[in-house]
């Protein structure tokens, strides 16, 4: 653990409340409204809270916009710089946040600029955010475990560990169902079962597709690409 006092967990799951709403996006046009609405707040009321929020959003953008339009170009530097002024800075409880985002930040940065070596220190900086908050906290695993998934195949190494960090997660929600939220949950349950589409996983794997559907009924989360998946493993 750094200088920091070690987290607690209730505290912790009180960020995760507030921070909610910029997480994990995947309606566009409602991200571009979030993201007026952050700036707005922290223009308003320039707290290191609302500067972590700004940080997030900002990487969101980078996520889900930046690749696909040239007006958010840019964006994961801005998200990787934010969230860097609070590195060690700020209360534990924001920490697993910070360094999870601002390390997938790093791997966006890595995307648009093209700069291979960016992929290598961004996972120096997950692995360091999950042996610090990884037992406390679902986001660096689940953080790591996305990017690692979306890999280029020759970064078969790092590739393999999203199937080790979504496992873990899925563990750990077994021990303690407050670990991660549903909407994770929902994510997590889909993205284990297209890493298992063989014969040998088919029964878990649609078990789990179940799961991520039954959790999100109002499609915010992994229900549709659930659907789709739990739909051709069928026809398999």
């Amino acid at each position: 653990m750094n200088n920091l006092q070690a987290p607690d967990f209730n505290k912790v799951k009180a960020y995760e409340t507030r921070l909610d709403d910029v997480m994990e996006f995947i309606d566009t046009e409602l991200l571009k409204q979030k993201l007026t609405e952050v700036e707005a707040d922290f223009n308003t009321n320039p707290t290191e809270f609302n500067k972590v929020r700004l940080g997030i959003i900002y990487h969101e953008v980078a996520l889900n916009l930046g690749f696909f339009s040239k007006e958010f170009k840019g964006f994961a530097q801005k998200s990787y710089d934010t969230l860097s002024e609070f590195v060690g800075r700020t209360e534990a409880e924001l920490q697993p946040f910070v360094l999870s985002y601002r390390a997938s930040a790093l791997s966006l940065m890595a995307s648009e600029k093209k700069k291979l070596a960016l992929i290598c220190k961004s996972f120096e900086l997950f692995d360091q955010a999950i042996r610090q908050y990884g037992e406390i906290h679902y986001l660096p695993e689940f953080m790591r475990g996305s990017v690692a998934e979306n890999l280029p195949f020759f970064y078969f190494s790092k590739k393999k560990l999203a199937k080790k960090d979504f496992q873990s997660i899925i563990d750990k929600n077994i021990e303690n169902q407050n670990f991660a939220n549903w909407k994770v949950m929902s994510f997590v349950y889909w993205a284990w079962a297209k890493q298992h589409q063989g014969k040998r996983y088919r029964t878990q794997a649609i078990n789990y597709l179940d799961k991520a559907i039954a959790l999100d009924p109002n499609y915010e989360a992994g229900r549709k690409r659930s659907e789709e998946l739990k739909n051709k493993l069928l026809k398999k």
